[in-house]
Parts: C-alpha cells; sequence; structure tokens
C-alpha cells in the first residue's frame, strides 16, 4: 500500500509544477530563456532513454513470457504505437490555434510581476512568425475579444496532455519507485513553462495574477488525477490488488506508457526546448537527461 501512496505523490509533485512556472512568471525580473531550453531537452532525454532503454524491453519481457516471444514483440508494438495514437488523438482533438507552449518575452512578462511596467505594444509588436519559433509579444492586448478564452483554452489543453502523463508517472513508480521518481522529475521540468504559457493570457485576460495563478496550478491536476484513474481502473480490473495488477495487463499499460512518453519528447519538448534555445542548449540538455538516466539506471541494478 505504501507503494501506491508514493506513487501517487510523485504524480502530485510533478503536477504542481504548472504551479511553479506561474509563481516564477509572476515574480522572476528576467526568464532564463536558456535554462528553460535545457530543461526542457533534459527532459526529453530522460522520457525518450528510459522509454526506449527500460520501459519498452520491460514491457516486452512481460508480454513474451505471457504470450511467446512472437506474439509478445507483436503486441508490445501495437501498445507502443497505441500509446503514440491516443496523445495523436488527443492533440486532434483539443483546439489546434492554442500553443501551450509559447515563449513570451521580458517586455510581455514585465507587467505580470511588476504592476508599475508599461503594458506592451501588442498590435505592432505581436510576434507571428511561427517558422522561427523565439520569444516574443504576443496578441494579448488588455481588449482582445476573446482573450480569457484563449487563456482557458491552454489551461484545457494543457489539463488534457497531463492526464496520461499522470497515468505513465504512477504505473512506473508503481512498478519501480526510482523510475517512476525519474519520470517525475522530467514531467515537472517541462510543465513549467507550460504554467507560464496559461498565466500570462489569463493575466492579461482578468487584470488577476490570483485568477491566473490558480488556473495555471490547476491545469497541473491532471496529473494526480491520472494516476487516481489508473489506480480505480486497475483495481476494478484485479479485483482489489491494486498494487500488484497482472503480469500481462502491466505489459500492456508499459508499452502504452513507452508510446505515450515519446509522443510527448518529439511533439512537445523538443519543439519547445529548441524555441528557447541558443546554440546547442537545446542537444545538450538532450544527452544530459540522457545521461542521468542512464547513471541512475546503472546504479539502480
Amino acid at each position: 500500500m505504501d507503494s501506491v501512496f508514493i506513487a501517487l505523490g510523485l504524480t502530485l509533485i510533478a503536477g504542481m509544477a504548472t504551479g511553479i512556472g506561474s509563481v516564477i512568471a509572476f515574480t522572476a525580473k528576467r526568464t532564463d530563456y536558456r535554462l528553460l531550453s535545457v530543461a526542457t531537452g533534459f527532459s526529453a532525454g530522460v522520457m525518450l532513454y528510459v522509454s526506449f532503454v527500460e520501459i519498452f524491453p520491460e514491457s516486452t519481457a512481460m508480454l513474451a513470457a505471457r504470450y511467446g516471444e512472437s506474439w509478445g514483440s507483436r503486441l508490445v508494438t501495437a501498445s507502443f504505437f497505441g500509446g503514440m495514437i491516443l496523445m495523436a488523438l488527443i492533440d486532434n482533438v483539443i483546439p489546434a490555434a492554442e500553443n501551450p507552449h509559447e515563449t513570451h518575452s521580458e517586455e510581455e512578462t514585465a507587467p505580470l510581476h511588476d504592476p508599475k511596467a508599461a503594458l506592451p505594444d501588442f498590435p505592432s509588436a505581436a510576434f507571428r512568425d511561427s517558422t522561427h519559433p523565439k520569444p516574443g509579444v504576443h496578441d494579448h492586448g488588455p481588449f482582445r475579444a476573446g482573450l480569457l478564452r484563449t487563456g482557458l483554452l491552454t489551461a484545457l489543453a494543457i489539463t488534457i496532455h497531463n492526464f496520461p502523463e499522470g497515468i505513465a508517472t504512477f504505473l512506473a513508480a508503481m512498478q519501480e519507485p526510482a523510475l517512476g521518481a525519474a519520470i517525475a522529475v522530467a514531467v515537472a521540468l517541462h510543465n513549467i513553462p507550460e504554467g507560464i504559457s496559461v498565466s500570462v493570457p489569463i493575466f492579461y485576460a482578468t487584470g488577476s495574477r490570483k485568477k491566473a495563478f490558480w488556473w495555471s496550478f490547476a491545469s497541473g491536476l491532471a496529473e494526480p488525477l491520472g494516476a487516481v484513474a489508473a489506480l480505480a481502473v486497475i483495481t476494478l480490473i484485479t479485483g482489489g490488488g491494486a498494487w500488484n495488477p497482472p503480469v500481462n495487463l502491466t505489459g500492456f499499460l508499459f508499452g502504452g506508457i513507452a508510446g505515450v512518453m515519446v509522443y510527448i519528447s518529439l511533439d512537445e519538448l523538443l519543439p519547445t526546448s529548441r524555441a528557447y534555445s541558443k546554440g546547442h542548449d537545446s542537444i545538450l540538455g538532450l544527452m544530459a537527461g540522457m545521461m542521468v538516466m542512464a547513471i541512475s539506471l546503472l546504479l539502480m541494478r
């Protein structure tokens, strides 16, 4: 039972990182974009390495032991791409126009932490060249129609994405707490810029720092909600043995987790890291994440 509480705690910590991003937006006088680039690249490195080196092989071994090597390989492949397809379907459902990872300039975030700061000249300064992403001033004018809707849809998009991330963190922590902790750190790092992205449009729409913070914080609570949902489903399937699910069920879930994390890394984390980066920051962060994860796995054995 202790493992359940540990797993739930890790997902809660990972989800609360959106609130950290919001706090940074409201307190930091300068945003360290290079640090955000390295952090999100690091997160991608952890997720990619652990998916291909630890989780996918573990899933293969579990399903091979239950269904034989040939069918086990086929089933783990199906579950892996099933996880990727699930995330692609989620992306197709949520509003595509809302980018939960857009970068923001110092000029744009200054009024959040300094009430005396002048509002940016939104109409003339809005940066819209998506082919060369970089920190810029977006269309957050105080009288823009539908700005609150933009912020809330961004929060909704992040909430929907965070739900499967919470499931992945929880299931990994149930199987191996140290592995779950590593994934929780990776998820938390990439939740920080998401918290900033929720806070900015809601602040300009409402003028309230408190509302912007709470909406940002609430979007991260989908992580522990995903964990609770996973716990409930496994408990229902196993008749109460939630902390010791059948090997074949765990194998399918692990294959799907690997697919989810690879999709998140390639579709969200690496593009975000590149948007914030200067020079080789992104790839250095990626390499660092892989190296730390590799060393951690070696020490665990």
